[in-house]
């Protein structure tokens, strides 16, 4: 391998290389003023069609931006034969410009191919050992967005040992001011099976601190989006994430790949059927978010149904028609054995009574149609029966009624929830109405549940949900109605766990996801976290998760972990943030929650500004104050990380805080300094 920076500008590959930038950005400046001078006056019927379609340009014209920060290409490969005739035209040993679009020129010539096509897979998968007819793959180097060095590998040459990219790894440690970038320059083999693999099935990412799991999942998305786009145009596309804080930090990732249309929430977005006003403590929390909640709640909707003990007569002109007690009670009790949603059933409740009155009517030798029968199941006593014998449930009120009134719950939690843990969720002082109820985070996840007993929840053609060891069993459910006729990514890693109700197994999740058959896979390689921090964090996880791989690193970082012991922690503090500012990148200071006030005080009283998680970092404004509770899948080049004991003791029990210590000890990805005064765990020593 051997990596270029010549001299003389003018007649050398790199000079060359930067023409055909030149050209490239010309030719999408070109494509992007095509769209923006398309119209559409003459081609559409009615205003409609002609917003439909504006906004379509609009989106085009958006994915077709020239971002300057962002290079074009960042690889190139020369094919030692076509690639196929599908594929390229031309003749043997083609070369492809591999980048985050497609660019073609003015006679439809790609100038760029989009990193997610097929013939630009070998630039992620080849290798000495399996070229896939390669000659030679080169790498760019950009500084500020020109193109100022290349990096050559040539595959099928036997002569040139196999060695690690400097351009890949300076890509992977540049500097990060500002929102998640994208890697599409620096995707690894093992990560790009995962990103390419199919949209029918499901797959769950275990993966460590820095092995880049979220960022699979989001380029996965952006591939699926590019391998079916017509399908998930259909069915949409969502990214559920553990807070806003994190979702901001991603929300660029999709956009820089020209994808636009993805949407992101976190669980506590998907289930916002009633305002949460209150909090559960770790105990009822727990209980509410036990899969057999759902059964609960199954049970206290059914049980709303009730058998006829008086036949129905349906009086049509001079005619009275009379349906059996008996006869209703098959009716209802053929809908209850088809286990349809309750909305379902009850909408279908009329039509199957009226059905039974037409079938009177012939017998008596008249001829009505289905114009009869809509007659019939609109007339009022078949009303009246319906709201009798299947009444509308409001979903909200349920739920109320089961935390409120302690005998109801008794009676359909028998047999499911212990007298303890029905004391443990039932509310000591209940609430008057749905609106006046402070419900809590769980509590909006029960009804999203009997929203779904009674009414079908929509489903999307694919999910991602991130940071996923953290949801509660009601939780996954809840996730799992928003893909049941799609697909899911599934991204977390059980060592972060840190809810009372993290998840213990990711067999256990995916099935209360409902995805029992999705793939597991495990990233263990690290490319973001140096291997000195990673493996002084990675003491935690027999304490933590025992039997779970430790990352291994592929950075060697030395200097990358300072441990200090301290007699004055706040001025201690302050000085380390100042050290880390003489770096270039981004700072965050995490420390335990409680501790957030002091040390915002002490930043003030220092003259250091700083930001709350989920505000942009800037070249001017690079530091970030983090509580501990909302550190998990933020990345700082570095970390000056506050008082470990603190973090741990901030959690209700051990194992949950020394989880939340190592997600923080593992957000740096150039250097972590550890200030304390307190004695740290005993299981860091």
């Amino acid at each position: 391998m051997s990596t270029h920076a010549p001299e003389d500008p003018l007649s050398d590959p790199l000079s060359r290389e930067r023409a055909h930038l030149t050209e490239s950005r010309a030719a999408l400046r070109a494509m992007r003023e095509d769209v923006e001078n398309l119209d559409i006056k003459d081609v559409t019927a009615n205003w409609v069609n002609a917003a439909v379609l504006q906004r379509q340009i609009d989106d085009r014209i958006k994915a077709l931006a020239d971002l300057s920060h962002t290079p074009l290409f960042f690889g190139r490969l020369d094919y030692l034969h076509a690639p196929g005739a599908e594929l390229a035209e031309g003749a043997e040993g083609e070369r492809f410009y591999i980048g985050r679009r497609h660019v073609h020129d003015a006679d439809g010539d790609p100038m760029v191919i989009d990193w997610r096509a097929p013939v630009s897979q070998p630039f992620y998968r080849a290798s000495k050992k399996d070229p896939q007819d390669i000659g030679l793959r080169r790498r760019f180097g950009y500084t500020g967005g020109d193109l100022t060095a290349y990096e050559d590998e040539h595959l099928t040459d036997p002569a040139e040992a196999a060695t690690t990219s400097k351009l890949l790894q300076a890509e992977i440690e540049r500097p990060r001011v500002g929102p998640m970038r994208d890697i599409v320059a620096t995707i690894q083999p093992e990560q790009d099976e995962i990103v390419r693999s199919g949209l029918t099935g499901s797959v769950c990412v275990q993966g460590g601190p820095g092995t880049g799991k979220t960022a699979v999942g989001l380029h996965r998305v952006a591939y699926l989006l590019y391998a079916h786009r017509d399908r998930l145009a259909r069915t949409g596309t969502l990214v559920i994430g553990p807070n806003a804080s994190f979702l901001h930090y991603i929300e660029q990732v999709l956009p820089a790949l020209g994808e636009l249309e993805v949407k992101q929430a976190t669980v506590d977005d998907l289930v916002a059927h009633v305002e949460v006003r209150g909090a559960d403590d770790a105990p009822a929390a727990i209980v509410k978010g036990d899969a057999r909640m759902a059964e609960v709640l199954r049970r206290a909707v059914r049980s709303h149904v009730t058998m006829p003990t008086e036949p129905l007569v349906v009086v049509r002109g001079s005619r009275r028609w009379r349906i059996p007690a008996y006869e209703l009670e098959e009716i209802v009790r053929e809908l209850q054995e088809r286990d349809i949603r309750y909305g379902a059933a009850r909408d279908a409740l009329p039509q199957r009574i009226a059905h039974a009155v037409l079938v009177r009517m012939e017998q008596a030798g008249e001829a009505p149609d289905d114009r009869v029968q809509d007659a019939v199941a609109r007339n009022a006593a078949v009303k009246a029966a319906v709201k009798e014998l299947w009444p509308p449930v409001d979903p909200a009120k349920l739920v109320l009624r089961l935390l409120c009134d302690p005998d109801f719950l008794a009676v359909h939690a028998e047999g499911l929830l212990t007298a303890e843990e029905q004391k443990t969720i039932t509310w000591t002082k209940p609430a008057r109405s749905v609106k006046s109820a402070k419900w809590s985070a769980a509590d909006a996840v029960l009804i999203d549940e009997a929203n779904d007993l009674v009414a079908r929840t929509h489903s999307l053609g694919h999910v991602v949900v991130d940071e996923a060891q953290d949801l509660s069993p009601m939780q996954y459910r809840a996730v799992g109605r928003r893909c049941s006729t799609g697909s899911a990514t599934v991204l977390g890693d059980l060592a972060q766990g840190t809810t009372p109700w993290a998840t213990a197994s990711w067999d256990e999740a995916l099935r209360h996801l409902g995805k029992a058959d999705a793939v597991v896979e495990e990233l263990t390689a690290g490319f973001r976290v140096p291997r000195e921090v990673i493996a002084y964090a990675s003491r935690l996880l027999p304490s933590i998760s025992p039997g779970l791989a430790p990352v291994e690193s592929v950075r060697e970082t030395p200097g990358s972990l300072s441990v200090r012991a301290s007699t004055d922690l706040d001025a201690d503090v302050l000085a380390a943030c100042r050290e880390s500012l003489g770096h270039e990148g981004s700072i965050g200071l995490i420390a335990a929650d409680a501790r957030i006030p002091a040390l915002a005080d002490a930043l003030m009283a220092a003259g250091l500004a700083f930001l709350a998680p989920g505000e942009e970092t800037t070249t001017e404004s690079r530091l970030t104050l983090v509580p501990a509770s909302l550190a998990k899948g933020l990345e700082y080049d570095y970390v000056v990380l506050d008082e470990p004991a603190a973090v741990v003791d901030g959690e209700p029990d051990e194992r949950t805080g020394l989880r939340r210590l190592y997600v923080a000890l593992t957000r740096a990805v150039s250097g972590l300094t550890v200030c304390h005064a307190a004695p740290l765990p005993h299981q860091l020593a």
